[in-house]
């Protein structure tokens, strides 16, 4: 499957292209490159991994020509560019529609003129029912990558997605801002015990990404079928691991732009997903823009359906939490430091 073939990761230097290197660089993959602006963490990256298979590009998904140069004789592509933190979105949502949706086209337009065989794009569970401007334009991002691959029909191209929920110890996620307050012995803060969210680790998402490449279909979206926590229990799992029970907790309240619970999968995309493995498949809208029959004919089904949503999933205890936390790659360090074997 990989064998010769060039991988191109967007947004390569973040979390998910750091696991996904730990997964692929040893494939029989010939080359992969990774895409971003930042020239440190591309230093950074080169110097971790010291692999002649791995080539560093500078660009921007914002600037057609730099992803379309980097794009030549590239075979697949996994789009991980992207603004992700809700406070920065909110601040500045023109900077999170031009990355995550204009240079979400950019980016598979790109594709598209080199004849990249499959594209995979990543997206998150606050893509479904948006609050905040993160959301939205993760929401945009999917139908832009649903909408471009309508007429690929003849193409070399397959281009599909994913969609999942928190990565744990992810950057920028809350895991790390735990051991960071537990570090420095000051109140772990939360904002609502109550909230729930689906968690995962990264090689978990990379294995999401390795099976939609595997599967999918143009314009599919694959989610994982996960569980789910309460912050409650996130804090006393965490806690107990890092043997700091006597660590205060203090709640905030819930942050502008956060939900009690997130989606994964709507009222409308239960209806026609499908059922595979340990995953649901949303495939694409058929309509097209002859809309009598859908404005004369509705879908009942939809009516009685329910959505998939972390607080409806299966939720984890807290050993369960303890032994997915203590697997973490990015936890091991952390453990190291307070003596934790």
């Amino acid at each position: 499957m990989f064998a010769n073939k060039v991988l191109l990761i967007t947004g390569g230097t973040g979390s998910f292209g750091n696991a996904a290197l730990r997964r692929f660089l040893n494939s029989d993959l010939r080359e992969i490159r990774i895409f971003s602006r930042d020239e440190k963490k591309q230093d950074d990256m080169r110097k971790t991994f010291n692999n002649k298979k791995l080539q560093f590009y500078i660009g921007d998904v914002r600037d057609f020509d730099s992803i379309n140069s980097a794009m030549r004789g590239v075979d697949y592509v996994f789009h991980a560019a992207a603004l992700k933190q809700v406070p920065s979105c909110e601040f500045y949502p023109l900077e999170a529609v031009k990355t995550n949706v204009l240079g979400t086209s950019n980016t598979l337009e790109a594709a598209i003129n080199n004849e990249v065989e499959r594209v995979i794009c990543l997206s998150t569970d606050k893509a479904v029912y948006p609050i905040n401007a993160m959301g939205v334009s993760k929401a945009m991002m999917e139908k832009v990558m649903v909408a471009k691959s309508r007429n690929l029909e003849g193409t070399k191209t397959i281009i599909c997605g994913t969609r999942y929920g928190n990565v744990m110890a992810s950057r920028g996620s809350v895991i790390p801002l735990f051991v960071d307050q537990m570090r420095e012995n000051v109140p772990i803060t939360i904002t609502d015990p109550k909230m729930t969210r689906f968690l995962m680790s990264l090689d978990n998402a990379v294995e999401l990404v390795e099976y939609a490449f595997e599967n999918g279909s143009n314009g599919e979206i694959f989610v994982q079928k996960s569980a789910a926590a309460t912050i409650e229990v996130l804090v006393r799992a965490v806690k107990k691991l890092f043997k700091r029970q006597d660590q205060k907790v203090l709640t905030i309240g819930t942050r502008h732009g956060e939900k009690l619970y997130e989606t994964l999968l709507t009222r409308e995309e239960m209806v026609g997903a499908v059922e595979v493995d340990n995953y649901y498949c949303i495939r694409p809208d058929a309509r097209d823009l002859n809309y009598d029959k859908y404005l004369e004919e509705g879908e009942k089904v939809i009516t009685q359906s329910s959505e998939y949503h972390s607080h409806n999933a299966r939720q984890l205890n807290e050993d369960e939490l303890i032994e997915m936390l203590y697997d973490l790659n990015e936890i091991q360090p952390a453990l190291l430091e307070f003596g934790i074997k």
